[in-house]
């Protein structure tokens, strides 16, 4: 049995139960219930994308940091996670959270896509010029409006400065996308080719939302981010102030190598020396006594 049979089925419920919907409004039609199916899925939806997006940014932002850390401690793996740690709770980033609402999504998507696919549309399944969502559209002309707005879609989910605007791998994305979906509509019913259309449209507002909703929080982790550096170069300010700047302090083994140098120095010339002391005390030295 496939794992996916009872979400598609209850897809497959909830089209029905949307249909019967319009039927109470008086304005039966399988096509409006999966453009309103359509709008359900992406408000649903729209919280986990902003999520995954303010993720995307986190982990965009730490990058430099997180380059140098992986450099300083190459040898040592434990450190190394101390500190990638610490860095994710200083600036409030989970790696896992970008990947989080992909993974929801996915089901719920894949679920939706075999519920419009063997979905049997019966009476009022037309639309315009299409007699049966559960026909081919003969005319291409939903293949063809699909492959346009989702290539709007994800050129807007390109932004200039975003850095996905110079991969050369993202630019092939942007125009072989589209073309295989348009490719693919011209074998799907028309009412998966409407309910793609209805959520690729959708998309395309929502990234226009995200995409402002982008720059302000840019400009927030740009504030948030001055303020850490302000701090830590008082802490430095501080600590050197202080006398507790780790680079400045000398290490145990520097001390004793100095003291037994002085030591056989001072032991040449028959005077006697005592080693400072835990408490900070400066070294005593006693000259050799003179015969009388």
């Amino acid at each position: 049995m496939n794992i996916f049979q009872p979400f598609v089925a209850f897809m497959k419920d909830v089209i029905h139960a949307i249909y019967e919907l319009t039927v109470t409004v008086g304005f039966p039609s399988y096509a409006l219930a999966i453009i309103i199916l359509g709008v359900i899925v992406r408000v649903l939806l729209l919280p986990l994308s902003i999520k995954q997006m303010k993720s995307m940014l986190g982990m965009s932002e730490i990058q430099p940091e997180l380059a140098q850390l992986q450099k300083q401690y190459a040898n040592n793996r434990e450190k190394l996670a101390q500190e990638m740690n610490r860095l994710y709770d200083e600036y409030d980033v989970h790696p896992m959270a970008g990947c989080l609402p992909m993974l929801i999504q996915m089901p719920i998507l894949y679920a939706l896509f075999r519920a419009m696919r063997e979905y049997n549309f019966q009476e009022n399944a037309s639309f315009l010029w299409i007699q049966s969502l559960n026909n081919t559209d003969n005319l291409f002309i939903l293949p063809v409006v699909l492959g346009v707005v989702m290539f709007i879609q994800q050129r807007l989910s390109m932004p200039k400065g975003s850095g996905m605007d110079s991969n050369p791998t993202m630019k092939m994305m942007l125009y072989v996308m589209p073309v295989m979906m348009a490719f693919m509509g011209l074998q799907f019913p028309s009412g998966l080719c409407l309910y793609w259309i209805t959520t690729s449209a959708l998309m395309v507002f929502q990234q226009l939302y995200m995409n402002r909703l982008r720059k302000k929080e840019m400009a927030k982790r740009a504030e948030a981010r001055a303020e850490r550096m302000a701090q830590r170069e008082e802490e430095q300010k501080q600590r050197v102030k202080q006398g507790q700047n780790p680079s400045k302090r000398k290490s145990k083994q520097q001390l004793k190598n100095e003291h037994k140098a002085k030591k056989r120095e001072l032991n040449t010339q028959n005077a006697e020396y005592k080693a400072p002391s835990k408490k900070g005390g400066g070294a005593t030295y006693h000259p050799p006594k003179s015969g009388k």
